[in-house]
């Protein structure tokens, strides 16, 4: 038996918005498994921005129990960065990389909306879980509250009505609980 509760976690390593220079976008680098971690504090100290997030959950065995952080995203980090000659190699060269997603040699960037969602809902004290990705519902903004302004799809799962908030690219989600008057 495991309860997650979402607590912000990051590793990130600030780059500075380069005037006039390319853009930086988030894409997402595709690890080997359970290598989260090492990926994004060795993108961290290479000075590459990178986000991970991840939920604190408390595994429960027959003789204890036990804390443990885990990805949100499992096989996957954040990075930012502009797509320029040289980018795609300083991140592929780490150990742990698999590849960065996208389709052939063009990479798909993640929409910093939907990072700033993701952001937004760790960050807010209430409960998230990994939740598949959903294409069919209806879009909804929330009105009020802790998470007024934020964008996703409502869905009614075991009598409860949450709020699913999407990274596309990835083909996943998270969802907390919410009131659904306040959608």
């Amino acid at each position: 038996m495991w309860q997650a509760t979402a607590i912000p976690q990051v590793f990130v390593a600030e780059q500075p918005s380069r005037a006039g220079g390319p853009d930086l976008l988030w894409y997402a680098v595709h690890c080997k498994p359970h290598f989260e971690f090492r990926v994004a504090r060795d993108f961290s100290q290479s000075g590459i921005e990178t986000y991970l997030p991840v939920f604190e959950e408390t595994h429960q065995w027959t003789d204890r129990k036990k804390t443990v952080l885990v990805p949100v995203f499992p096989g996957y980090v954040l990075t930012r960065f502009a797509d320029v000659a040289g980018a795609r190699t300083s991140i592929l060269k780490n150990f742990g990389v698999i590849r960065i997603l996208g389709h052939g040699h063009y990479l798909d960037a993640i929409p910093e909306e939907q990072v700033d969602s993701v952001r937004r809902l760790l960050a807010s004290p209430l409960r998230c879980e990994g939740h598949p990705l959903i294409k069919e519902g209806a879009t909804v903004r929330v009105r009020h509250g802790a998470l007024k302004g934020l964008e996703g799809l409502m869905v009614r799962f075991k009598n409860k009505t949450r709020l699913v908030v999407s990274v596309d690219l990835l083909g996943r989600s998270i969802s907390p609980a919410i009131d659904s008057g306040g959608v």
